[in-house]
């Protein structure tokens, strides 16, 4: 009793105060209650109580004074703060052209930006997560415009006949470097993003082709792509210098051809894809900006890499005829993505953080849910005299050829390629033919015997555009399998037609210029990349369902087994599934040849025989009489 008596003040202070906890506690199941906007009022000694639900959810409690004699009121407000994410912003070419898709691996499935008859290519999303610059030719010729994430607005910010492509973001949203072509050269530019009016400041000036700047996180360097030391290499551009100076070469690496600079979210790494010249692989490497001198570090395999904010290097994976999209961790070179199928060919690709409205704004909205109209349609057309389960061949109106037939089910698809190709190029280039459809009484070239032409499922370009400069080849290897890209020169040179060329063509013609190097290997590197724009046929082509055939093993001294001008369809056929639909099983049975035996039996002939010797008399002695 007397410790009692005498803590009694004790007592007092804790009974207080469990008092105001259960009625904060009150408060709180209050404001935790299901409600979108919960607004209390009671009056209350000072100070003031302040709850605020944020999205974690989570109680915040703020104390501020209030004045005397004042009603003090406790609002609690429920609402959900979205907080930024990684996305990744990339074009791919979709519906026979390009276009802005967004996409999360965990939290966004693959989602159209735009959807425009036009191609937007080479996005790249703002710092501040507000923005996306991209090139567009929506207005006839390849300007750079920006698309508002918010209201979904797209605002013009170059006005220019030439090709503008490949923007970066300043660290402050505030300018973007970009490269374009001018004088029949690609050149790098800077201009503000804010104030379309300004005009551009040039950054290089060289003979050489620059082209795909990346902005340094850090503001005062931007890295570009420059063949100005004789191969492709990523150089380094100082702003805080002048001159020649201001560029440092920071590959250094002449087994190779380097692409795609990408800088590290703190501005201290610089990641680039790598070429080898030998092999043909294209890898991922990491350069150090603190220890310039330690040569790259390899991460894995790839050929277009952005940064995440983890650390991690996202990059384009790609073969002979597919895209993936993949990731690793750059301190380790584990995987961290699995190699994701992509249904178009990438032409761009960008990573940053960004938050989303939602919903979305109606523009994207209307880009997001719209669906691809087909680019053609097959149709049977019904033929007399064709057994049951194979199909005819139909001929090619407009096209020179020795045999211009196709399959029924492809002949629809190469002529909508084949306009879809005018109205790009300018010009007919599938009018005339090398090959279409070659009967099997027709021979090939030796190791062609089994060739997709003879199913009635490809075609063969002209070679003669080749040497006509009317077409263009890049060697494309993918492990011990050369393939080669097709560019189709446009009839218009003014920008309005195809892209300026970033990788120098492959000559075949200096196989016969004597050199034993070249005569070896088939040919060599032009000395430039040729002037002019240029239409990728390749993935033009892919998109209507036509892949590019690998060259033979021995195209290095045989020219017609480099194979760079055919296209086959093969829809998951095999070469005798599809020749199966054309003709009977006994068409492609091979006979044995056997010798028939002759009517009249013939001599054998011996050769030489000497003749078979005879025996010499020998001589006696004659007696001579005697007298």
């Amino acid at each position: 009793m007397e410790y009692f008596l005498n803590h009694t003040d004790f007592f007092l202070r804790a009974l207080r105060v469990f008092a105001v906890a259960g009625f904060v506690a009150s408060l709180f199941l209050s404001a935790c209650a299901p409600k979108s906007e919960a607004t209390l009022t009671a009056t209350l000694p000072p100070p003031t109580v302040t709850a605020t639900i944020t999205s974690s959810p989570s109680l915040t409690l703020t104390l501020t004074p209030a004045p005397s004699q004042t009603p003090y009121v406790i609002t609690a407000t429920s609402a959900v703060t979205p907080s930024p994410r990684g996305l990744f912003i990339f074009s791919m070419n979709e519906a026979g052209h390009a276009h802005l898709f967004i996409y999360s691996p965990l939290s966004l499935s693959l989602t159209r930006l735009t959807a425009d008859p036009w191609d937007d290519i080479t996005p790249a999303l703002s710092p501040d997560g507000r923005q996306v610059a991209f090139t567009s030719r929506r207005n006839g010729c390849w300007d750079l415009y920006l698309l508002d994430l918010t209201s979904g607005d797209t605002s013009r910010l170059s006005d220019t006949p030439e090709y503008d492509a490949s923007p970066s973001w300043s660290p402050d949203s505030q300018w973007l470097v970009y490269e374009s072509y001018v004088n029949d050269n690609l050149e790098i530019f800077i201009r503000s993003a804010t104030d379309p009016s300004q005009a551009p400041i040039r950054l290089t000036e060289n003979p050489a082709a620059d082209h795909s700047p990346a902005w340094s996180p850090k503001g005062r360097q931007i890295a570009f792509v420059s063949d100005r030391s004789g191969e492709d290499e990523i150089w380094i551009a100082d702003l805080d210098r002048l001159g020649n100076e201001r560029f440092i070469n920071a590959s250094h690496n002449p087994q190779g051809s380097q692409s795609h600079p990408a800088w590290s979210p703190d501005g201290e790494e610089l990641a680039w894809a790598s070429m080898d010249a030998n092999s043909g692989m294209s890898s991922i490497y990491v350069w150090g900006g603190r220890q310039p001198a330690l040569p790259p570090r390899w991460v894995g395999s790839g050929d277009w890499p952005v940064w995440e904010e983890n650390g991690h290097l996202a990059t384009r994976l790609t073969t002979a005829n597919q895209n993936y999209l993949t990731a690793f961790d750059a301190s380790s070179s584990g995987l961290s993505l699995p190699a994701m199928l992509l249904p178009g060919t990438l032409r761009g690709l960008s990573y940053g953080m960004t938050t989303l409205p939602n919903p979305l704004p109606p523009a994207i909205q209307v880009a997001a849910a719209s669906t691809p109209a087909p680019l053609y349609q097959p149709t049977l057309s019904p033929q007399a005299g064709i057994p049951s389960g194979r199909a005819a061949l139909v001929p090619l109106q407009g096209v020179q050829a020795p045999y211009p037939q196709m399959h029924d089910m492809v002949d629809e698809s190469f002529q909508a390629l084949r306009q879809r190709l005018s109205a790009g190029a300018g010009w007919d280039a599938l009018a005339s033919l090398e090959n279409a459809y070659i009967p099997l009484t027709t021979p090939l070239d030796p190791g062609l015997s089994q060739d997709w032409l003879y199913t009635g499922r490809a075609f063969s370009l002209n070679p003669a555009l080749v040497n006509a400069g009317w077409i263009s080849v890049v060697r494309e290897d993918f492990g011990q399998q050369t393939y080669w890209r097709v560019y189709i020169s446009t009839r218009a040179q003014d920008g309005s037609q195809g892209e300026s060329l970033h990788r120098v063509p492959w000559d075949f013609s200096t196989r016969y210029n004597g050199d034993p190097a070249a005569f070896e290997q088939g040919g060599s590197l032009m000395n430039a990349i040729p002037q002019g724009y240029w239409l990728d046929f390749t993935a033009l082509a892919l998109q209507y369902g036509w892949e590019r055939l690998p060259a033979l093993t021995n195209w290095r001294t045989y020219f017609h087994g480099a194979r760079f001008n055919e296209f086959a369809m093969m829809q998951g056929l095999t070469w005798q599934t599809a020749m199966l639909e054309l003709y009977p099983p006994e068409a492609l049975t091979t006979p044995t040849a056997l010798i028939p035996p002759t009517r009249t039996p013939t001599r054998t002939p011996w050769g030489y025989k000497p003749p078979t010797p005879t025996r010499t008399p020998t001589p006696q002695p004659t007696f001579t009489p005697s007298p």
